[in-house]
């Protein structure tokens, strides 16, 4: 039986005027990327609604974290800090993602300098603040960490002002972020007086807090590195740009489709492969790549590459964004001091050949030219304003991958010996526990026999002379008692709340 098929119909069609084939096509399969790409701006409405109604709900509070005097702790702390606040993030449902709208919230880690005043905060949504006080006294037990309010109330969000002007800008890293910045542990000096003697760490924030500790009345200085804990997927980038590296093949994302064709290829490779075995005298060749012979082919700087790749994606990572904004009172801002300085301090972080990190000119930073400048300008100085009061994880340009020991490099204490900012809090002392052998007194004074000693009546002083005798007569009894009552007394349990 001979199968035929007609495609009179599909010639019919083809010799059509060509308004009237686009017609035909677009009734047949034109319409579905229309199709779907309503589908997909519906979805992101949906989205956008339900999470800015969870959203609202959020309640985040403002820590400012003093540290001890005598501070020598390098950033390996801070950054043991940040492997426990990872313990933040958590994985959504489909429900709790497109019905209930929640998403992983942020943290906002700051260093602000306000008339040359400077505090590291830390804005933590509430339910997180015991894990970021927990990952705090971990490292830096004697630290005091005090609630305080928004430092950023009081200041316009809406540009031209009569009285504040701003300049700011978000950072961003110049090549592709699998590819880390200068971390702390290239800021070791090496040089030594004897063979055991360890290398001393040039504190980064040397250069930032003088610039801190410069401002004066009038001035504002804010950083602000906003943290989002995310998972363990975002390593597989690095893998890919590794392979880019080596001149091997990248496996891309694939679809059902996709899937379909290689199980269609796998069965027939494995049907080619059987009928091979068949002929003995046949040997298949095979083209075994060594990665070895890979990595000494290649050149200097792209070894290099590959290894600060495979060294950053080893450690906890988390999706970030860098804002800083300088705001000041029109009689004394002097922008060039605070951008200048404050690129400056950014540049440390710089590898030339493998990644930095760069103002966003085009986006985000403050300056404009040619058409409508001013317009634009102010715009931009609203929007950089109003989404660092905002904490804003997505306003702006998109978050990049930091990792623990890159976040600890950009947010950490300063060393004492390294940096002398003498305007940056600190707590007065350290806590210490009272002594064991601390006396405890046998009469117990009260509210209600203090009260009375001091009360304001018509006989002024005596009231309290006459007061004070007798107490003393009370005292007085109390040491008469019989030794029996006395020696019940000792033998009694302390109080349960005995320091």
């Amino acid at each position: 039986m001979d199968i035929v098929i007609d495609l009179t119909s599909l010639q019919d069609m083809l010799f059509l005027p060509p308004y009237l084939l686009m017609w035909k096509v677009f009734l047949y399969i034109g319409w579905i990327p229309f199709a779907l790409f309503f589908l997909w701006a519906f979805k992101e409405l949906w989205l956008t609604k339900r999470r800015g109604i969870w959203g609202a709900k959020a309640e985040f509070t403002f820590l400012a974290i003093d540290i001890p005097k005598g501070n020598e702790q390098t950033p390996k702390a801070v950054e043991n800090m940040f492997t426990y606040i990872a313990g933040a993030h958590g994985s959504l449902n489909l429900i709790e993602t497109y019905w209930e709208g929640k998403y992983q919230l942020s943290f906002s880690f700051e260093i602000v300098s306000i008339e040359g005043y400077t505090q590291f905060i830390v804005r933590t949504p509430v339910q997180f603040r015991n894990l970021v006080e927990s990952a705090v006294y971990s490292q830096y037990p004697d630290a005091e960490i005090t609630e305080i309010d928004d430092y950023t109330e009081g200041i316009p969000t809406k540009f031209p002002d009569e009285e504040y002007d701003v300049w700011g800008t978000e950072f961003l890293p110049v090549k592709k972020w699998v590819y880390p910045i200068k971390t702390y542990e290239e800021f070791e000096h090496q040089l030594q007086t004897t063979s055991n003697a360890p290398g001393t760490y040039k504190d980064t924030m040397a250069s930032l807090m003088d610039l801190y500790s410069s401002l004066g009345p009038g001035e504002q200085l804010w950083h602000q590195i906003i943290v989002i804990p995310t998972g363990f997927d975002w390593p597989e980038e690095g893998d890919k740009e590794i392979s880019k590296i080596l001149g091997e093949k990248v496996n891309a994302k694939k679809n059902i489709a996709d899937y379909m064709i290689d199980w269609f290829l796998k069965a027939l490779d494995a049907f080619s492969e059987a009928i091979i075995r068949l002929w003995s005298h046949l040997e298949s060749s095979e083209d075994k790549s060594d990665d070895t012979l890979k990595m000494m082919n290649l050149k200097p700087k792209e070894k290099k590459q590959v290894e600060a790749i495979q060294e950053k994606v080893s450690k906890l990572g988390f999706e970030c964004k860098i804002r800083m904004v300088y705001v000041a009172k029109k009689d004394v801002i002097n922008k060039a001091k605070a951008a200048n300085g404050f690129v400056g301090y950014m540049k440390q972080f710089a590898y030339l050949d493998i990644n930095n990190l760069k103002p966003d000119v085009g986006k985000t930073m403050t300056t404009t030219a040619y058409l409508f400048a001013k317009q634009r300008l102010n715009i931009k100085k609203s929007n950089i304003v109003r989404n660092y009061i905002n904490r804003d994880d997505w306003a702006g340009r998109l978050p990049f991958i930091l990792n623990i020991e890159e976040l600890a490099t950009l947010w950490h204490f300063p060393l004492e010996s390294a940096v002398k900012a003498p305007l940056i809090q600190k707590t007065p002392g350290r806590k210490s526990e009272p002594p064991m052998s601390l006396p405890i007194g046998q009469t117990k004074v009260n509210q209600d026999t203090l009260e009375p000693i001091f009360e304001e009546n018509e006989q002024g002083p005596g009231r309290l002379r006459e007061s004070l005798e007798t107490l003393d007569e009370q005292n007085q009894k109390v040491n008469q008692q019989p030794a029996e009552n006395n020696k019940s007394e000792e033998d009694a349990a302390p109080p349960s709340n005995l320091p």
